[in-house]
């Protein structure tokens, strides 16, 4: 993993409001040289505004962007050395796939013979040499995303911006895509800061991740740590599953709080007062079904879905909470609608957060 150290794209304070609507509220943004950053978060969440004003396409009302230490702020978009790849991809239709990819190298005025050696690279890169003088229109959607990239890439931009470039394909080419441009922009040591709504995308691809809310960025971690230990109510219910239960403090002893839930009393590490309303995450992967030991309760399973290498496990819970587990380990098969099953987990794997406002 890249470790940033050092910022090679700085955004500080970056305000943005339209009418009375607050899109970004005073966000910071530090990226590494090299590294691939997610924005992930909800529709409106400011995402999308955020990157568009990296890419100058979108003022700010407020703060600064800098890039390889220079303050391109009041910088037009041609001026900024950065690659965008839309969410449409916006090739031209008229020119040739190889046409496309010279386009930015033309526009730059780049020698010929540099333009050719270019565009035969990044097609070879994103394994399309073959297709060099086919039309764009003739093209799979994603043979046209991987044009966009070898064309946003052949001016060998300082930045790559990436707006989503994947919702239009389906499931099994996304997945793939994923992996081949994470590959390539590994290869070629380009820093990226890319959109997306999808959360299993940015896990698949980030180095980093950012995830957004209301303006705001709510944790910018590595995507295990994300994942793992998400550092409010927020990112744990926008990244991942997990079971959910309300609870109110019992006791308070050193690192460790009792809470009283609906089935009954639990633990978790915290620093909450007796009488304070929590809300207790956990898991599903971490949940064992008939655990050894004596932490565990029973549940009546509400239903049962088979996926393949593993089995999720939904029970009945009281309105507001979210019982389920994730489980490959059913020595007795997937059980029927209605059994009462035990269950339990480490008081480590507890995420305890103040309950969220009503």
């Amino acid at each position: 993993m890249i470790m940033a150290h050092s910022s090679f794209l700085d955004v500080s304070g970056a305000e943005k409001s339209f009418g009375a609507v607050t899109v970004l509220g005073g966000v910071d943004l530090r990226v590494a040289q090299g590294e691939f950053v997610s924005l992930l978060g909800p529709s409106g969440c400011g995402k999308t505004t955020l990157l568009r004003a990296v890419a100058g396409l979108l003022g700010l009302d407020r703060g600064t962007v800098k890039l390889d230490g220079e303050d391109i702020t009041a910088k037009p978009p041609h001026r900024r050395d950065v690659g965008v790849v839309f969410q449409n991809y916006a090739l031209f239709p008229h020119l040739t796939v190889a046409e496309n990819v010279a386009f930015g190298l033309k526009a730059r005025r780049r020698a010929a013979a540099e333009t050719r050696e270019a565009v035969t690279q990044f097609l070879e890169l994103v394994h399309l040499s073959a297709l060099a003088d086919r039309s764009v229109r003739a093209l799979s959607g994603g043979q046209q995303q991987r044009v966009a990239v070898a064309r946003a890439l052949a001016v060998r931009p300082k930045l790559l911006l990436l707006d989503e470039p994947f919702s239009a394909l389906d499931r099994k080419l996304r997945e793939t895509m994923q992996i081949d441009l994470r590959r390539l922009l590994r290869e070629l040591g380009t820093t990226s800061v890319f959109v997306t709504h999808d959360q299993d995308e940015a896990l698949t691809m980030s180095d980093r991740i950012a995830v957004m809310n209301r303006g705001a960025i709510e944790q910018f971690d590595a995507p295990e740590a994300i994942y793992r230990r998400p550092a409010t109510a927020f990112a744990l219910e926008f990244v991942g599953l997990s079971t959910m239960l309300a609870g109110t403090v019992t006791a308070q002893d050193g690192t460790t709080v009792a809470v009283d839930t609906a089935f009954g009393p639990l633990r978790a590490h915290g620093n909450f007062v007796p009488g304070a309303k929590v809300l207790l995450a956990v898991r599903p992967e971490r949940i064992k079904v008939e655990p050894a030991g004596d932490f565990a309760f029973a549940a009546r399973l509400r239903d049962a879905v088979f996926q393949g290498s593993k089995v999720q496990l939904h029970f009945e819970a009281a309105e507001g909470d979210r019982l389920m587990v994730e489980t490959a380990d059913l020595p007795h098969g997937v059980p029927a609608p209605g059994t009462e099953l035990k269950l339990g987990w480490a008081v480590a794997d507890t995420l305890i957060y103040p309950a969220p406002a009503s």
